[in-house]
Formats: C-alpha cells, sequence, structure tokens
C-alpha cells in the first residue's frame, strides 16, 4: 500500500537529498519564531548563548551530509527592526552551522522576482513549500506539485543572479 498523505514541510526537511533554498520576501517575521529573542535583540540585550540552537542543530545535520542549505532575503534599506535582528543576529549566528545567506538588495533597483512570489523553501530543486503569512506570523505551507519545481528554480537563479554574499552586503551596509 502507498502512503498517499501530502507531504509536509517537516517531511520535505527529513528527505531531501542534496539542497533546500529558501526565499525570503517580508521585513518582518516577528510574530513568527523566535518571539522572545526579538524582545531581547530590541531591549538591547546579548544574545544568548544557546540563542537558535535547534535550528543550528538541523543545519548542522544537514550540512555536515553534505546537503547544502541556502538563502537569499529580498530587502530594501533602511532595515527595519525585525531585519536588523534577523540578520545581526539570526544570518551571523546561522551561518556558523553551514547556512549560506545572500541579500537581494531592492533599495535602488526594482525586484526582479513577481512583486506577490512570497516566501518559499525549494528541495532538490523539485519540491517547493510556499509560505503563508499573516501581519509577520507564520501561519502554514503549502506543499506545490512537484511539476511547479521548474518554475520556483527559476526564481530562485534570477535571485540569486542578482543576490550578493551576505558577509560583503554586511560589512558595507550592516548596523
Amino acid at each position: 500500500m502507498t502512503d498517499l498523505a501530502p507531504k509536509t514541510l517537516g517531511d520535505l526537511f527529513n528527505e531531501f537529498q542534496h539542497e533546500a533554498f529558501r526565499l525570503e520576501t517580508l521585513d518582518d517575521y516577528s510574530q513568527s519564531g523566535n518571539v522572545d529573542s526579538y524582545r531581547q535583540f530590541l531591549d538591547g540585550k546579548d544574545k544568548p548563548a544557546d540563542y537558535n540552537a535547534d535550528w543550528l542543530d538541523e543545519v548542522r545535520s544537514h550540512t555536515d551530509a553534505g546537503r547544502r542549505m541556502y538563502r537569499v532575503h529580498v530587502l530594501r534599506r533602511p532595515l527595519t527592526p525585525y531585519l536588523r535582528f534577523e540578520l545581526g543576529w539570526g544570518y551571523v549566528t546561522n551561518a556558523t552551522a553551514g547556512e549560506e545567506f545572500y541579500i537581494l538588495d531592492v533599495t535602488e533597483q526594482p525586484t526582479p522576482l513577481p512583486d506577490d512570489l512570497g516566501d518559499f523553501w525549494l528541495f532538490d530543486s523539485t519540491t517547493t513549500a510556499r509560505f503563508k503569512y499573516d501581519g509577520g506570523k507564520f501561519i502554514g505551507a503549502d506543499v506545490l506539485p512537484d511539476q511547479l519545481g521548474p518554475e520556483y528554480v527559476d526564481y530562485r537563479e534570477t535571485a540569486l543572479a542578482q543576490a550578493v554574499p551576505f558577509a560583503n552586503w554586511w560589512a558595507e551596509y550592516g548596523e
């Protein structure tokens, strides 16, 4: 008997073999993960030593096994308080586990992507999970049919072609 249950985002993270790519398009995810850490950041507190430990373990398990995890964030300056937190605490920390980050800064250029594209994870250049948000709060992900994979590969390639490595961008624009 074949399992006909639809795949979940968790399934996709457990099963991908080569790469997981994320496109981020929002400037505020403050009602999703790390809400308490974001409050600490806003209060001027230091980043906790165990910040994002579960995600770091997840990323390390994949990168240590030779699977690539990378993302592009489409953003505009000036950075929102949330983006200062995400980039300064999150990206800097997550890179230590092997996750790669790129910035597509559209402050002085139009975005090369559809305005309504939104956030997604693309696994092994085949399966896409599109994210749904409401005011910075993650409300779910829709796993799309694999036949849409090539369309999302094109979005990934378009974003990467115009993005710069996070470390380079952060050295110039980081706050």
